[in-house]
């Protein structure tokens, strides 16, 4: 088996179903500490499946890690002793049988069924009775036991809510945990004319012109997408592009910039843009999303950190690598595969390419950085020790009129703040940070 596999799917005589697959993905993410969009592409079967298999299976794996906690909890409470590491792949097979069992509604009949049934298909039918056993036992008395959790606590990594209380708050905090265990809806960017897909799209026109899908099945089969009317893309995540305001005929630099709704975005609206970012893989799906939407852009798979235009860019649109924890809703792998040290080496990098893009940025230029991050150190942190730092800075106040209205969502200082429990009567958004920031000399 090589690297690049996944170990479920290259074990063989294994069935191609959406458990299995399901089953995989915990495997990539909780054993491989790898982020969980990574394991739909590596496995063979997923691809081969009907789009409500896919839909299931991944539907299957994000409520598992969304209530990873909670299930871990009750499977302490039903088993003598822990399982050990090498049977990992056991210990994700009761995880899925939980989920099934207590929040897919799936009978239970079907959901023992199927995982005593996976037990066999990974060559481990000794713990096929284990399996059974604990699973009948969370049939019958899941339901109190979770009425009795505090969901949002027990699933959310302590390093994280310590931190996030720090920065905005018990109360902040708790909304912002209690909308990551929902399962979010989908927005979409339009290159126009948002209120016609609104209605074309059975969706609701949110500020700043975002289109939100409550189905989200079979995005690829919808009216438009083939077409290139319009991108999956969180309305916080245009958030930035906006705030360069008007970049028609100029030379825009997205650094960073895959898997390219940015580049979308300012490709539009008629900037000529530079798309970098340092993955051949990540500029390859770069490219296939902005041809598709019959948009124009350079391409340039460089280091961001390092690399130098030829040309001083108009402006600059920083979206740099983050801790990501802003994106749980969407991506709850992200809770149990950062760590809270990796947040000292994103600083670093982040400051790194900072600096880095203002020295690549002419005079009277605009930069807006942001970050898909709650750290404050990832955000607001590294805005006040660029200005303390550097006397070529300084920072433009941004309008809520910018944002739609959402006053929420300004910081005192004028940048950009979102969370993830702003916009609760839509069901929430991505957390981010933006600041547009002027090179002054």
């Amino acid at each position: 088996m090589t690297s690049t596999q996944n170990p479920i799917s290259a074990t063989p005589n294994i069935a191609p179903n959406a458990r299995i697959c399901a089953l995989g993905a915990l495997v990539h993410t909780l054993d491989k500490q790898k982020p969980l969009d990574g394991a739909w592409a590596l496995d063979r079967h997923f691809t081969g499946m009907s789009p409500s298999d896919r839909a299931f299976a991944q539907l299957l794996a994000k409520t598992t890690l969304r209530r990873l906690g909670q299930i871990d909890e009750i499977l302490n409470r039903f088993m003598e002793r822990p399982l050990s590491p090498r049977t990992s792949r056991i210990m994700h097979t009761l995880r899925l049988g939980v989920t099934q069992l207590l929040w897919l509604e799936t009978p239970p009949h079907a959901a023992v069924h199927s995982a005593v049934e996976m037990t066999k298909q990974l060559k481990m039918e000794k713990y096929s009775g284990l399996v059974n056993a604990v699973l009948k036992r969370v049939a019958r008395e899941g339901k109190d036991i979770i009425a009795q959790q505090d969901g949002a606590k027990i699933n959310t990594p302590e390093w994280l809510w310590k931190r996030w209380e720090k920065a905005y708050g018990p109360e902040i905090t708790r909304k912002i945990t209690e909308i990551h265990l929902k399962e979010p809806p989908l927005d979409i960017s339009v290159k126009k004319d948002p209120a016609f897909w609104a209605e074309q799209l059975s969706g609701v026109l949110l500020p700043m012109g975002s289109v939100r899908l409550r189905d989200t099945r079979n995005i690829t089969q919808l009216k438009g997408f083939s077409e290139g009317y319009w991108w999956v893309q969180d309305i916080a995540a245009t958030i930035p592009a906006k705030l360069l305001g008007d970049v028609h005929d100029k030379r825009v630099i997205d650094l960073c910039a895959a898997p390219g709704g940015k580049t979308a975005q300012l490709a539009a609206a008629g900037a000529h843009v530079s798309a970098v970012d340092m993955s051949k893989e990540r500029i390859a799906m770069l490219k296939t999303n902005v041809h598709r939407l019959k948009l124009q852009a350079e391409y340039v798979t460089t280091d961001a950190s390092k690399w130098m235009p030829a040309f001083a860019p108009d402006a600059i649109l920083l979206d740099a690598p983050c801790s990501a924890t802003g994106t749980l809703r969407r991506h709850p792998d992200v809770a149990w595969h950062r760590r809270e040290e990796d947040i000292t080496r994103l600083i670093e990098t982040q400051k790194k390419l900072l600096h880095h893009a203002f020295d690549m940025l002419k005079p009277g230029g605009t930069l807006v950085y942001s970050v898909c991050s709650l750290q404050p150190e990832e955000g607001e942190d590294q805005i006040t020790n660029l200005l303390k730092e550097r006397k070529d800075v300084a920072l433009k106040p941004v309008d809520a009129s910018v944002l739609g209205g959402m006053k929420e969502c300004i910081t005192k200082r004028g940048e950009v703040r979102t969370l993830p429990c702003h916009l609760a009567e839509h069901d929430g958004m991505d957390g981010f940070y933006a600041a547009v920031l002027t090179k002054t000399e």
